[in-house]
């Protein structure tokens, strides 16, 4: 039992099933709603316990992989390869889904919030002000970017 005394939200058969579920393609946010906990339990918990992180990301892969799988065995036995091109584009639209070219990447969105940021802080000569323009931006990136692509707002480091 965790130090405040609750016992954890996510339990080894929740976990289990979370892993499960990963592992066959589903979204965290579908295995979430499977084991009845919000999507932000399964990040904290995975936050707080580095095993079970790497084992959400190791599950996330073999997800993927055999989606993959299913698209190169269509591919070969001239099946239709659409379906697994459909679910590879919503489950990881970052690498797989096309878009318009105007459109920011997730690491070009990282690398301008963070440009953004750096310069807040270098440009804005009192502190007050620059403390209160960066928990803006800080709120406004919760807001908007997905928690695993998040930039490093800099504290009021000057």
């Amino acid at each position: 039992m965790p130090p405040n005394g609750r016992p954890p939200v996510l339990d080894d058969y929740k976990r289990r099933d979370i892993l499960a579920l990963l592992t066959v393609g589903c979204s965290r946010r579908a295995a979430a709603r499977y084991v009845g906990c919000a999507t932000s339990t399964i990040r904290n918990t995975a936050d707080r316990d580095p095993d079970f992180a790497a084992q959400l990301r190791h599950a996330e892969q073999i997800g993927e992989i055999n989606s993959l799988n299913s698209i190169q065995y269509a591919t070969k036995t001239k099946k239709d390869w659409r379906a697994g091109a459909w679910f590879l584009e919503r489950r990881n639209r970052e690498e797989f889904a096309s878009r318009p070219t105007d459109l920011l990447s997730n690491a070009q969105v990282h690398e301008l919030l963070t440009r953004l940021a750096q310069m807040l802080v270098e440009e804005l000569p009192v502190a007050r002000y620059r403390q209160a323009v960066l928990r803006r931006l800080k709120d406004l990136v919760k807001r908007f970017v997905s928690p695993a692509a998040q930039p490093e707002v800099p504290e009021d480091g000057r």
